[in-house]
């Protein structure tokens, strides 16, 4: 064989191998498609510090801080805190997003994104919702899965913003389904609107309706977990009875008492939950 021989089946390797990878490139990643009236959310996300049940006037910032969540992952989060007015913003991000492949752009308009977060439409919430697009864009989140030893690292998400026609454009990166591996529980939409502005709620909402039966859990937990500012027990037990109140007045749980350290909560399963219940 000649080495023009050589050069040219050398050249049809190479080729095989760049189509081999376009079609790998090429594959169809996309988020589940749970129904409109609910927000479909990773379990790791909810089940920890991530997004926390603080204020956004009393915002930490991180450097690789080591955040509270379930045990058998591990977050490390860079950047400004993010609390539960940005996971509003980023469950409605995914919520569009759903409808396209991951890695593809999604575009809407301000003013239709506001409405559909049940805000105000004026320039103050336009700068509102600039400020909480640029901490999910600026944030550095790492996500460990203890046990296969593999981290997803990244930002939540990307963006781009006309100023003149009032549009954005959300690209998420394919690998964020790393986040929904290990489950994800459709939220009630309309409940985490009845519950805005009252952080600990929000977050107690999210973390109740991954759990199909609620176990007894330690009041320190919930706190760790939810990543309160609060630091007595005390202090942070009244705002918890507060806000499970707050979840009683909408119907989301039932009730609940407290036994020593723990809080017990009566929370009915959903449909779902109750299959799974079944099936144990």
């Amino acid at each position: 064989m000649s080495l023009s021989d050589n050069a040219f089946q050398e050249r049809i390797v190479n080729l095989g191998k760049q189509a081999s990878a376009r079609a790998r490139d090429s594959q169809v990643y996309q988020l589940p498609l749970w129904p409109e009236p609910a927000r479909g959310i990773p379990n790791p996300v909810l089940r920890g510090a991530l997004f926390a049940a603080v204020q956004g006037k009393y915002r930490a910032v991180f450097q690789r801080e080591l955040l509270a969540c379930q045990k058998g992952l591990q977050i490390r989060f860079t950047g400004i805190q993010l609390d539960q007015s940005d996971l509003d913003v980023w469950e409605q991000a995914l919520h569009l997003a759903r409808l396209h492949p991951l890695g593809t752009r999604c575009e809407f308009s301000v003013h239709g994104f506001l409405k559909a977060l049940g805000r105000k439409t004026g320039k103050s919430e336009h700068e509102w919702l600039k400020n909480s697009f640029a901490r999910l864009m600026g944030c550095g989140v790492e996500l460990t899965n203890q046990q296969e030893r593999k981290t997803y690292g990244g930002s939540l998400l990307e963006f781009m913003r006309d100023d003149d026609s009032g549009r954005y454009v959300v690209i998420f990166n394919p690998r964020i389904l790393t986040f929904y591996e290990g489950g994800w529980t459709a939220i009630d939409w309309q409940d985490r609107q009845l519950l805005r502005g009252k952080p600990l709620a929000l977050w107690l909402h999210g973390y109740l309706a991954t759990h199909a039966k609620p176990y007894p859990i330690k009041i320190e937990t919930l706190r760790s977990f939810s990543g309160s500012s609060n630091k007595e027990i005390r202090c942070f037990k009244r705002k918890l009875i507060a806000a499970l109140n707050e979840l009683k007045k909408i119907e989301f749980i039932l009730g609940f008492d407290f036994e020593g350290d723990n809080v017990i909560i009566n929370k009915s399963p959903t449909p779902s939950q109750q299959r799974y219940l079944i099936n144990q």
